[in-house]
C-alpha cells in the first residue's frame, strides 16, 4: 500500500520529472479543446502500441483469454484500439481533476440516473459496481456533477501520482476512502449516502475467491458481497463509456442487484464477474486489458500467463 508521504519528500529532486508531466498535463487540458484532447491521446496511445512490449504483451494474453473466438487478426485490432483508448485516458484522467465544470458540461450522457436516486431516497445507501475502464476517472467525475457520492480507492503506488488522485478525489466527491478502510465506507453507505468501488482487478488476498472471469479462474474479491450485507445498501451496476467519433460519454447507471448478496461468496462474486464482463462486451476495447487480471499466489495449482 502506498504511503502519505512528507512534503519534503514528495518533492525531492527525483519526482521533480513527474511533477513536470504533471504540470504539463494540468496545463493542456486547461487550453485545449476536449476533441483536441482526445485525438492527441488517441495518437499518443497508437505510437505507445509497438513502444510498450511488456504492456502489450499483457494486453495480448488477457484478449486471448478472454476472447479465444476472435481470430488473430482481430484479436491484434482489439489491442491496437485498446492502446488508442489508454491513450484518450491519459489526458482524461487529469482532466476529471482539472478541468472545469463548464470545459464538462454537456459531455455526457446519462441513462439510468433515477434507478441511483430512487435508491438513494430509501435512506440505506448504495454500492455503485465500476470496472477499471479507460475512462473510469472521468466517467465518476461526470457523475458526480448530478449525484454526490464517495469513492473506494486504491492508493497508487508512485507518490505523486497517489499525491494528485488522493487531493482531486477529495475535491470532488464526498470523500476519498482507501479500499483498506473497509469501516469508513461501510459507514458511509449505513448513512444513506453512495460509494463508488471497482473491484474487479486481480486479488491475491488470502479471502479470495477463484471464479470465472470470460471463462477464466480469476483471484476476485469478494468485498462486494461482504459491503452489501454488513451495511445492508443495494449493489448498483455503474459504468461509463467513451462515444464513437468523439461524441462524448455515455453512463449506464442500471437496476440494484436483485436477491444480492446471497449466501454463497463464490456465487455472489460470479455474479459481479458477470455484470462486468457484460458491461466490458459494450465497448471491449476501453476496458484495462494491460493490467494482469490473471495473476495468482502460489500453491494455487493454476497457470503462469504472463
Amino acid at each position: 500500500m502506498a504511503r502519505k508521504q512528507s512534503p519534503s519528500r514528495l518533492y525531492h529532486p527525483v519526482h521533480w520529472p513527474m511533477w513536470l508531466g504533471v504540470a504539463l498535463f494540468r496545463t493542456l487540458v486547461r487550453v485545449l479543446p476536449w476533441h483536441w484532447q482526445i485525438r492527441t491521446g488517441e495518437t499518443l496511445g497508437a505510437l505507445l502500441y509497438p513502444l510498450a512490449r511488456r504492456r502489450r504483451r499483457i494486453a495480448e494474453v488477457n484478449v486471448g483469454l478472454c476472447f479465444p473466438d476472435l481470430d488473430p487478426a482481430t484479436q491484434k485490432a482489439l489491442v491496437k484500439a485498446h492502446f488508442r483508448a489508454m491513450g484518450a485516458g491519459i489526458f482524461e484522467t487529469p482532466l476529471s481533476w482539472w478541468g472545469s465544470d463548464r470545459a464538462l458540461e454537456g459531455l455526457a450522457r446519462i441513462e439510468g440516473l433515477e434507478h441511483l436516486q430512487r435508491t438513494l431516497a430509501k435512506g440505506k445507501g448504495a454500492l455503485l459496481l465500476s470496472a477499471h475502464f479507460t475512462t473510469l476517472e472521468l466517467a465518476g467525475r461526470l457523475l458526480c456533477a448530478h449525484q454526490d457520492f464517495a469513492v473506494m480507492y486504491r492508493p497508487h503506488e508512485n507518490p505523486v501520482m497517489e499525491h494528485c488522485f488522493r487531493q482531486n478525489r477529495q475535491t470532488h466527491y464526498l470523500r476519498a476512502i482507501r479500499r483498506d478502510q473497509a469501516r469508513d465506507a461501510i459507514r458511509v453507505l449505513k448513512q444513506g449516502q453512495a460509494l463508488w468501488y471497482a473491484p474487479d482487478q486481480a486479488f491475491k488476498n488470502g479471502n479470495a475467491v477463484i471464479v470465472p472471469f470470460f471463462g477464466v479462474p480469476a483471484a476476485t474479491n469478494p468485498a462486494t458481497a461482504r459491503l452489501a450485507k454488513i451495511s445492508g445498501a443495494p449493489v448498483i451496476p455503474f459504468f461509463g463509456y467513451r462515444l464513437p467519433g468523439r461524441q462524448g460519454y455515455r453512463l449506464v447507471i442500471g437496476e440494484p442487484l436483485e436477491d444480492f448478496p446471497g449466501e454463497d461468496p463464490a456465487q455472489d462474486a460470479r455474479r459481479i464477474n458477470a455484470v462486468i464482463e457484460a458491461a466490458i462486451r459494450v465497448a471491449p476495447e476501453q476496458y484495462f486489458w494491460t493490467h494482469r487480471r490473471f495473476k495468482y499466489k502460489r500453491g494455487w495449482g493454476l497457470p503462469k500467463y504472463y
